[in-house]
């Protein structure tokens, strides 16, 4: 039986944005080319993208021999292990293409395996001409492929090939030329796992001052913490590279991220003080629901204003009660978008708390007061929510909310367990490290949630906003 090698790759330069696709079919014996496929598809996401790339190679592989083995080659950690049946697809766009490439040979004539980006050069260069194709108001041609060549070349000795690099590594009349020989990656935004919320965008925007090639891709953490953004370097693509993994080592126990396309970036906003801030009094969901202070309205204008300046939020969703309506749509006639209201991200119902300081608390209800604090499924006084059942509403309002803004960046103005709470999850900590946060009114903070289920917390408490 005859045996085909797939490699295909995709990517989005804006995620979603100009998008192609790039697909080759190799002879598995000889590894010589058998034939190249890519196009430019308009506006997609870096993960249809290389849906539609895989789709293509196995229609190209099935061309030449509909009953040959093929394995498939790709970078993109989440396409391979959909397509093995190891993670579910749950993205609309993605599922059926997804079915589609299953039914093009039977199951048990294709395997899937990632390989790393500088292992998939050819489809990644044949993806970023299609794109570049794209630019320029065409279609990509055959004909004018340079994908095979250069690959070709970079694996041929450097003194074998000197005085051959001119007419083999050709690029784009008005590509760089480093545009080949450093390799870039097909067309997807750098995302660095340390950014703040100021570049926290569902579209992969850079922070303030920060250098994104236009054509590169987004790298993402498979379960590694935003600390470990410096730990694990890569190149990015249009020739413009951070620190690469074959120029220095890796921290031990890090690997090289798999691409899981953009995150949803939700940037968490404690509402704007009311009366009842200042006093620390208990403010929950069964209380006055108090509305904003002149000082809190205040806050809220100084945060819409740090936020238009930013220009990350692609949505506003807010919790039901007064003061978080109110601090949102200030927020919201600033950056000129509608309010969502989610009953989700309401504060918890202190029960007979509410109103009163933690000092008379401890006065009035001392048993209930330490049960509360030494167990999470304890109630306040008169039934209220514990911190359990909170936790469990948040989590629920969470995946509801990630699955809604994938890809996006939404402002969830919420109060201060909500906020807690979901820092809390997304870090794996227990339950008493509640108590060990403090957060302050109109505070932000964000949270990336990538395609695998692992999150990272870009920012926490921040008033920088507020400062004159």
């Amino acid at each position: 039986m005859r045996e085909f090698i797939v490699e295909a790759d995709g990517g989005s330069r804006g995620n979603p944005g100009p998008a192609g696709y790039g697909a080759v079919v190799l002879d598995a014996a000889t590894g010589e080319t058998l034939t190249e496929a890519a196009e430019y598809l308009g506006t997609a996401t870096n993960n249809v993208a290389e849906y539609r790339g895989l789709l293509a190679g196995l229609r190209a592989a099935h061309a030449l021999d509909p009953g040959a083995r093929v394995r498939v080659r790709m970078d993109s950690k989440l396409v391979v292990e959909q397509m093995s049946g190891r993670w579910k697809i749950k993205h609309p766009d993605m599922k059926p293409l997804a079915m589609e490439a299953r039914s093009v040979f039977p199951p048990d004539q294709v395997t899937y395996e990632w390989i790393p980006r500088e292992r998939n050069k050819q489809a990644d260069r044949l993806a970023n001409e299609a794109m570049d194709a794209g630019a320029k108001g065409e279609q990509w041609s055959p004909s004018l492929s340079r994908a095979d060549l250069a690959t070709k070349a970079e694996a041929t000795p450097a003194a074998a090939r000197a005085g051959a690099d001119r007419t083999t590594e050709a690029t784009p009349a008005d590509a760089p030329p480093s545009a080949v020989s450093a390799a870039p990656t097909a067309g997807r935004t750098a995302e660095p796992a340390s950014e703040s919320v100021a570049g926290g965008s569902g579209t992969a925007e850079p922070a303030p001052g920060s250098a994104v090639a236009a054509g590169g891709r987004t790298a993402a953490p498979e379960a590694v913490p935003a600390a470990a953004a410096d730990a694990g370097p890569r190149t990015v693509g249009g020739g413009q590279a951070h620190p690469s993994a074959s120029s220095a080592p890796s921290a031990p126990g890090w690997s090289a991220a798999p691409d899981l396309g953009a995150p949803a970036t939700l940037v968490l906003l404690r509402h704007g003080e009311t009366p009842l801030t200042p006093q620390k009094r208990f403010s929950g969901s069964g209380g006055t629901d108090p509305a904003l202070s002149a000082a809190g309205r205040e806050q809220a204008h100084r945060v819409a204003d740090a936020l238009a300046r930013r220009g990350t939020i692609q949505a506003i969703v807010a919790s039901p009660l007064a003061r978080t309506r109110e601090t949102a749509g200030i927020v919201a006639a600033r950056l000129n978008l509608d309010v969502t209201i989610e009953d989700g991200l309401r504060e918890t119902d202190f029960g007979a708390w509410e109103g009163l300081t933690f000092g008379e608390v401890r006065e009035r209800y001392p048993d209930d007061l330490n049960a509360w604090l030494a167990d999470p499924e304890a109630h306040p006084t008169g039934g209220g929510e514990s911190f359990a059942e909170t936790a469990v509403r948040l989590a629920a309002t969470r995946e509801k909310l990630v699955a809604a803004y994938r890809g996006r960046t939404a402002l969830l103005v919420t109060h201060v367990t909500p906020i807690k709470t979901l820092i809390r999850l997304a870090l794996g900590a227990p339950p008493e490290s509640l108590f060990r946060m403090e957060l302050s009114a109109a505070s932000l903070s964000a949270v990336a949630y990538y395609a695998d289920g692992n999150a990272s917390v870009r920012l926490f408490n921040d008033t920088s906003h507020l400062r004159p």
